[in-house]
């Protein structure tokens, strides 16, 4: 199965991230394995499109982070989700679920022809 690129994700990349912080606190590296195992190999996300959506949620103040020691025992920066990253995940979600169902409302009409 051919991966799909993280510069195809923009439109998701902010609600992937969101999604996979509320899980547990994670470092860029871990947030980037968990969203291509949760997605069966399907997405794979560069360091180049990762980390400045990483500080532009930091920015935002969406997400915190601090650093840690990993279980390899090297130090680096981990992510949570703080209460407005809560709020902003719940209105990506709305948005994405709304986005999603009008693609396929396009996708079933082209079909028949409409």
């Amino acid at each position: 199965m051919s991966l799909i690129r993280s510069d195809l994700l923009r439109g998701t990349l902010d609600l992937l991230i969101l999604k996979t912080l509320t899980l547990e606190p994670m470092h860029g590296w871990g947030i980037a394995q968990r969203i291509r195992h949760l997605s069966k190999d399907v997405f794979e996300l560069n360091q180049g499109s990762l980390y400045p959506a990483l500080r532009r949620l930091q920015r935002k103040g969406w997400v915190l982070s601090d650093w840690r020691i990993t279980d390899n025992n090297r130090r680096a920066r981990y992510y949570t989700l703080t209460k407005a990253g809560w709020k902003q995940l719940e209105a990506e979600e709305a948005h994405w679920g709304q986005s999603s169902a009008a693609v396929d409302r396009v996708l079933r009409l082209a079909l028949e022809g409409v």
